[in-house]
């Protein structure tokens, strides 16, 4: 089982999970190798950093920028590459750590 197979499990049986997500494309917000813990939500909003699934691939922290009833959440990274639309959110971001310390707190 791999990491974003784990957090999926996680996430639908107890509503909460951790990981860590790698790379640049959410700087300056999180850095590659922050410790993200995620909660189920009944609701997501513009502007949540979330796990969820487009086309088919795990997109581990990436941010929700448009809401459509029809297509469901536009995802998208921090620098305005959108990665496309899904209906499928596992999570959101409620904390963000990187050595030891706090760097992003959600709602």
């Amino acid at each position: 089982m791999n990491k974003y197979e784990r957090l999926k499990t996680e996430l639908q049986t107890a509503g909460t999970g951790r990981m860590k997500a790698f790379g640049s494309s959410m700087l300056p917000i999180l850095k590659s190798g922050s410790l993200l813990t995620f909660t189920k939500a009944a609701e997501y909003e513009i502007g949540d950093i979330v796990f969820c699934k487009v086309r088919g691939r795990y997109i581990d922290a990436h941010k929700v920028v448009k809401k459509d009833a029809n297509k469901g959440f536009l995802i998208a990274n921090n620098h305005g590459f959108e990665n496309g639309w899904t209906k499928i959110i596992y999570g959101r971001v409620v904390t963000g750590e990187f050595e030891n310390r706090i760097i992003y707190q959600g709602r």
